[in-house]
């Protein structure tokens, strides 16, 4: 990969990066919380490239960048930056005191809660020529809260929907994905997540809810969709228009359980249970259990495999044993998955829509993408193991 005397630029501040034919290539900087503007400038005077650039834990922002020799060209986006650090901040006329977020083991260390900004060159032949990284206070945010259907998985080769969907918007919006494995409302909300996004948000930004997997497998008293769920769930609606935010309900996605030719819910009360809060506190709302039962069943038995970690040994080099996940999806699914939330903003007349790239095209689950033409080169890093929750 070929960087040559490439200037990288933070602030007043400007490094020089060594040359490298290693790919993909990752480039960290240590910055503050906060948003920041990433311009690159991609290309080869000397050769024809191929790129693709993600951030943090495989967050896309440019898919496929196709060069011939001596073609470059300036790229812009927004990437947000955070730790596991809540700032002290005001909270109904009051300080919050300084606190943090009390992440999972399997997150420590990932690039999502580190000091750093944590960009990947990667692709057939990627080429970057300068990297220049400013931090952004004008661009509006819109906060991803839920589980691992929502999640930036940070390891091949499992995908959300959450780490696609920053693709979408132009350099005038960051996505922030707060959301992790195996997390139900409350355990969100008990992880000091919800508190995370109010001490970065401000007045008019937006935080999306996923909720479900998970919580439906709770015991105990309270718990089911109609207690519990619905209290936790009225909670976030109240923290975010507290604090001048708008928040967007998403019913659960589908697990690939079918009956026959038909998708199985198997998730109970837990949409209605949503669909209720939302009526009720007017608050917008993505029937992502909805739209993909017909992706799932546009797909068919044997061809929504594609969409979920569903792989054979060999398929990767550093398979050990097949997967068969009917759950969590694979990177093409989790492409497939944030149309659907684009679309439900689209049939929501959502503001957010005005800030879709010019490269945006209206998505049917009942005509989806083909799986052996979607791109995604593979990170570096990998896990056999199936992400918590199911």
């Amino acid at each position: 990969m070929a960087f040559g005397a490439m200037i990288m630029s933070v602030g007043a501040e400007t490094f020089k990066v060594p040359a490298t034919e290693q790919y993909p290539y990752y480039y960290s900087v240590d910055v503050p919380d906060g948003n920041y503007r990433v311009t690159v400038v991609l290309g080869s005077k000397k050769k024809a490239t191929e790129t693709c650039v993600r951030a943090e834990n495989r967050r896309l922002f440019e898919q496929k960048v196709v060069f011939k020799k001596g073609q470059m060209q300036t790229f812009s986006f927004i990437v947000n930056k955070r730790s596991v650090d809540i700032p002290s901040y005001m909270k109904g006329g009051k300080e919050r005191p300084a606190s943090k977020v009390k992440i999972k083991p399997g997150e420590v260390g990932s690039f999502s809660w580190d000091d750093k900004l944590t960009l990947e060159f990667n692709g057939a032949a990627p080429c970057v020529q300068s990297i220049t990284i400013e931090p952004d206070t004008t661009a509006l945010t819109i906060f991803l809260c839920g589980n691992s259907t929502v999640v930036d998985q940070g390891k091949e080769p499992w995908a959300s929907w959450g780490q696609i969907f920053p693709f979408w918007f132009n350099d005038k919006v960051a996505v922030c994905n707060v959301a992790e494995s195996g997390l139900t409302a409350g355990t969100f909300l008990a992880q000091n997540r919800l508190e995370k996004i109010l001490s970065m948000m401000k007045p008019g930004d937006y935080v999306f809810c996923e909720f479900g997997h998970n919580d439906e497998k709770e015991k105990g008293p309270g718990t089911g969709a109609w207690y519990h769920y619905t209290v936790n769930l009225k909670k976030f609606v109240d923290e975010v228009r507290g604090k001048g935010g708008n928040i967007i309900f998403c019913t659960p996605t589908q697990r690939r359980f079918f009956e026959g030719t038909t998708i199985r819910n198997t998730h109970g009360d837990f949409p209605a249970a949503m669909k209720a809060v939302a009526e009720r506190e007017n608050v917008p709302l993505i029937d992502l259990n909805a739209s993909t039962k017909v992706l799932f069943e546009t797909m068919g038995v044997e061809g929504s495999k594609k969409l979920l970690v569903h792989y054979k040994v060999g398929d990767f080099p550093w398979m050990q044993k097949d997967f068969a996940d009917n759950t969590h999806f694979n990177p093409f699914g989790a492409y497939e998955v944030s149309k659907l939330v684009v679309m439900g903003l689209k049939q929501l007349n959502s503001p957010l829509v005005q800030y879709l790239r010019p490269e945006w095209q209206d998505f049917n689950p009942q005509t989806p993408d083909n799986p052996e033409e979607f791109y995604w080169p593979q990170s570096i890093y990998y896990d056999s193991r199936k992400p918590d929750g199911n």
